[in-house]
């Protein structure tokens, strides 16, 4: 028998090809056989979770464990009150979260922050000769400010696709990852006060540059951060220690029908 057409049992419970197939839906991958195996091992997974409440006696979900909400269906309040009674975790200590910061500083630095100004020649990428036509009137343009910086504002007026052109191409204060890459390489290795030397293309077309301020960032204190940290940690602890109860289960289930590739791949979501 295909796969597609083959039930999964767990114990004594079976798991149908069609809802396996009506699972498929929430698992959207690269093939339908990789689709297939993400639904049918969270269905195992959930099936465990099921015959673990019954196997403990919980037949209501506990409202002091249970995040119920208006979405969530009672399985899934019975899973949650499962996990929540079965999987303790302690709270990580101050000293866990210390270590954490000073092993990982660059994570807890405010951005850099970069003002700056630019001239857009529009052209769809894709259209080859209004792309030449963007790069040659860059190009003039750039050479005409090169000699003359000070007229940066009012040429981005007159000659700027981007709204910016009535502030004179003032961007504001922008962020990594703010505008589009190829953009930020050259803008953000300029000096301040520098003018780009050379037009920069992007999927916009044609941009002429300057960088007029750089803020660096500064580290954040550890007690701004230490909160955000425990609570980091707190759920990475959690996640392991759910994946070691579900290999527990799994290590004493008979399943049938789906061969798992690595319990702490079967971790809840």
């Amino acid at each position: 028998m295909s796969a597609e057409h083959r039930s999964v049992w767990v114990n004594e419970s079976e798991i149908t090809a069609q809802a396996v197939l009506a699972e498929m839906q929430y698992h959207p991958t690269s093939s339908a056989a990789a689709a297939r195996y993400e639904a049918a091992r969270a269905l195992v997974v959930r099936e465990l979770l099921l015959q673990a409440a019954e196997a403990l006696g919980i037949t209501e979900p506990d409202p002091a464990e249970a995040e119920t909400g208006p979405e969530e269906t009672r399985e899934e309040a019975l899973i949650r009150t499962v996990i929540a009674r079965e999987v303790k975790t302690p709270k990580p200590d101050e000293a866990a979260c210390r270590r954490y910061y000073e092993n990982n500083l660059r994570r807890f630095r405010s951005e850099d922050l970069y003002q700056g100004a630019h001239i857009l020649f529009a052209a769809d990428p894709d259209d080859a000769e209004a792309t030449a036509r963007a790069k040659a009137r860059a190009e003039a343009a750039l050479a005409r400010i090169l000699e003359h910086p000070q007229t940066f504002a009012d040429m981005a007026r007159e000659l700027s696709d981007c709204s910016s052109g009535k502030d004179g191409g003032n961007l504001g204060q922008i962020t990594r990852g703010s505008a589009v890459p190829e953009f930020e390489t050259f803008l953000f290795n300029l000096e301040e006060g520098q003018i780009c030397p050379l037009p920069i293309k992007s999927r916009f077309g044609f941009h002429i540059a300057r960088l007029d301020h750089r803020i660096e960032g500064r580290q954040l204190p550890f007690e701004s951060v230490q909160d955000r940290i425990g609570e980091y940690l707190a759920e990475q602890v959690w996640r392991r220690a759910v994946g070691q109860y579900i290999a527990l289960l799994i290590g004493q289930a008979e399943i049938h029908g789906i061969e798992l590739q690595g319990a702490n791949s079967l971790l809840v979501q």
